[in-house]
């Protein structure tokens, strides 16, 4: 179950589609291609367990370059292309990275890195930047047969930094017979009965995991993949239509977007023929999906996971509809609710979520980072917060990380956003705690307007009432701030960090 198979059978079949451009790369071509890309970092020295990185967009060679490692048995680290040169840099060195690749879009950055990068190999897509060597004419003069010792190489995912730095995520996969699938495959074929008939819509960067390791997946078993540049709600609902896509994956600010188009724009475009649509990464507030379900029909599927792979969750639309606002039961290794005593909790009250008895991890150059996600018995966490009820289906609240404690209560912000990204006025919302003398925080929101001529006063008072009438008032921000975009990670996660910076200037957070 890999790409090389695939070309056996159905060599002509799309392997994937670039959106934007049209390109196809049909599974001969990947096949071919990313046995000459393991050719050639077989030439430069690598051999099994060794380590490269890639920075670039969603480009026509990504894939070939991930799939050229998996096959050499290397671990490879996708890079997000919106990172600064020295958090780049910082990746690639942490990660042992001996080659780094990116492309002529990331000129820019790749000429920052020229110098800091100098004692291992350079590559780029395209027109290369000085110092840097041409991918595709490295790997044209290269054979098109696969390498003698093939194996499984891994990823090695770096977070997205939204408390800190980002840490590695090491999984102990790497040099397996090659075909060995990873976990998510049987899911997939499980859970969403992918086949090879199947059309995916991947509308985010493929440098995050889920979007990376799902696209990846539907090439093992077959299926072709469109890919999205960029995420756009309009052209997103165009590329069902016209690729008649059956399986997609999205973030709840995706559907947020398409549901505040005009109705006449939602309506234009035919997607019946999606058959299942994932989504995960944040929680999805319950009345962006009632709307959702609504209009796609019965098709979401959510899940709950990390890039830490120890743990899978999910559940259908019909059965959230009868336990909406979960995440569903585990499908692998079982859910715990540990208090801050790491005592298990009953039904119904929250805690900090732990999985047991499935995937392991580590964090790569980071054992203390490692034992901080761990308690008794190997249980791990992602640092969640949430409860399961009594048919063991999972709630969740938030991250550990997010919670505001003001007067000595603990207030879970995610709540408060699902209520404010209602409103008919809101683009985007963030919620998190700021400085107060007398009760140590105090709620505090940032919003996106769909019309920046509304941020005001008029508006703060408008979204303040709208959600005390929804939640109690302690939940409530006292005040409203306005900005014309959040910083948002384009998988969907948002970068509080950066909001809450602004707020507490020298004074101590408990986010680090």
């Amino acid at each position: 179950m890999y790409p090389g198979i695939i070309a056996e059978k159905s060599p002509d079949r799309a392997a994937y589609v670039m959106a934007r451009s049209g390109e196809t790369v049909t599974y001969r071509e990947l096949d071919e291609r990313s046995n000459q890309g393991a050719w050639l970092l077989r030439s430069l020295g690598l051999a099994a367990g060794d380590a490269i990185a890639l920075c670039m967009e969603n480009h026509p060679r990504f894939f070939e370059i991930c799939w050229a490692a998996q096959r050499a048995g290397l671990q490879y680290t996708p890079i997000s292309s919106r990172l600064t040169a020295p958090e780049v840099e910082y990746i690639v060195k942490d990660c042992g990275a001996r080659v780094f690749l990116t492309s002529a879009a990331k000129r820019e950055l790749a000429e920052r890195l020229r110098e800091p990068l100098a004692s291992i190999a350079r590559y780029a897509v395209g027109t290369p930047p000085e110092g840097y060597d041409s991918w595709e004419q490295a790997t044209e003069a290269q054979p098109t047969s696969p390498i003698a010792d093939e194996l499984e190489g891994v990823d090695l995912l770096y977070s997205s930094g939204t408390t800190g730095r980002p840490k590695g995520v090491k999984l102990p996969t790497l040099g397996r017979p090659i075909g060995t699938p990873p976990a998510l495959v049987p899911l997939l074929q499980l859970i969403y009965g992918a086949t090879e008939r199947d059309v995916y819509l991947s509308p985010a960067p493929l440098y995050h995991a889920a979007p990376l390791r799902f696209s990846m997946s539907v090439q093992r078993v077959g299926g072709t993949c469109v890919v999205m540049e960029e995420f756009d709600p309009r052209w997103a609902l165009e590329l069902i239509e016209r690729y008649r896509v059956t399986l997609s994956q999205w973030v709840p600010t995706m559907f947020v977007r398409m549901l505040k188009l005009p109705e006449e724009e939602r309506g234009r475009w035919d997607v019946s023929s999606l058959r299942v649509a994932i989504h995960a990464a944040a929680p999805c507030p319950i009345p962006v999906k009632e709307q959702m379900i609504e209009w796609w029909g019965p098709v979401l599927y959510e899940y709950y996971a990390g890039t830490e792979s120890n743990g899978f969750t999910s559940i259908g639309s019909e059965e959230w509809l009868a336990h909406r606002g979960s995440v569903g039961r585990p499908v692998r290794g079982e859910i715990h609710i540990v208090d801050e005593s790491g005592e298990e909790l009953p039904p119904g009250e929250p805690g900090m979520v732990y999985f047991a008895g499935a995937g392991t991890f580590e964090y790569h150059n980071a054992p203390e980072k490692t034992a901080e996600s761990r308690i008794r018995d190997g249980w791990s966490t992602l640092g969640d917060i949430g409860y399961l009820d009594t048919e063991g289906y999972l709630y969740l609240t938030d991250r550990k990380a997010n919670m505001i404690i003001s007067g000595g209560v603990n207030i879970y912000p995610q709540e408060t956003e699902n209520v404010l990204i209602t409103h008919p006025k809101v683009a985007d919302v963030a919620v998190f705690g700021v400085p107060n003398e007398d009760f140590g925080e105090e709620v505090k929101a940032v919003v996106q307007p769909i019309d920046p001529n509304d941020a005001g006063p008029e508006l703060e008072r408008e979204l303040i009432a709208y959600c005390q009438e929804r939640i109690s008032r302690l939940k409530c921000p006292r005040t409203v701030d306005f900005e014309a975009e959040l910083p948002r990670h384009p998988t969907g996660k948002l970068y509080k960090r950066l909001l809450k910076d602004r707020y507490w200037g020298n004074r101590s957070s408990r986010i680090v």
